[in-house]
């Protein structure tokens, strides 16, 4: 595996995404006033969380951060800016968690592929190997990223109406989508980019059921579908 260019590898995707997020409200110009900002916007998106999208008002979200009404009106002239911030904040901070996990991510995958002999046995290790990576990121995201699935998929239905929201969300996507992409490409997918497609869109129902039902998270069955999924795509099965 050659190091990929900074703008081609998932990290770097990942990287140009949180950096081209823009936010819509007033800028803060002091330290200060970019904290309570900073508040605002976490208040809106616990508000998303708990009551939804339409739960995001101005009094709403000043009552959850402590500050006064004055104070979300003075950074966010409308709902539509408040929200458009809120989601932007959201892809940013993703972005660099995903950064990060898609750098650790390629370092394991490195190993995997050193031990790769060509072999038909050496393949199929290399598939179930990648379905528990992707299988135990499937849980961990329901584990400990709750709060931020049930925002992404608050968000996600707002979209619809929303044109500003859907910009945000595209962006959201391109880094699972094209992370995926580059590291299917590695492991010699025929074709990366349908096969990352069908990957996200696995991980995604597998994280909406998972919220629908937490009682039966099912990893043994999430295991099960992507090792047949990878052994399809590696040419194992």
């Amino acid at each position: 595996m050659n190091p990929a260019t900074t703008h081609q590898c998932p990290a770097g995707i990942a990287n140009a995404v949180a950096q081209a997020v823009r936010y819509q409200g007033r800028k803060a110009s002091r330290q200060g006033s970019e904290l309570r900002r900073q508040e605002i916007l976490d208040a809106a998106m616990r508000v998303v969380v708990r009551d939804g999208v339409r739960g995001v008002r101005h009094r709403a979200v000043a009552a959850e951060a402590g500050v006064p009404l004055s104070a979300t009106t003075y950074y966010f002239k409308d709902i539509d800016d408040l929200l458009s911030d809120t989601f932007a904040q959201y892809v940013e901070r993703s972005a660099a968690f995903m950064a990060k996990l898609w750098e650790n991510t390629e370092v394991l995958l490195r190993q995997l592929l050193a031990e790769d002999d060509g072999s038909q046995a050496a393949r199929a290790r290399l598939a179930d190997a990648i379905a528990r990576m992707t299988a135990d990121y499937v849980q961990r995201q329901l584990r400990s990223r709750r709060n931020h699935l049930m925002a992404e998929q608050a968000f996600r239905q707002e979209a619809l109406r929303n044109p500003r929201l859907a910009e945000l969300v595209a962006s959201h996507e391109r880094i699972l989508l094209q992370g995926a992409r580059r590291l299917l490409e590695v492991l010699g997918s025929r074709d990366p980019q349908e096969d990352a497609q069908l990957l996200t869109a696995i991980i995604g129902r597998m994280e909406y059921q998972g919220l629908l039902r937490p009682e039966s998270p099912q990893p043994d069955a999430h295991l099960s579908l992507l090792v047949r999924f990878m052994h399809l795509v590696l040419g194992a099965a």
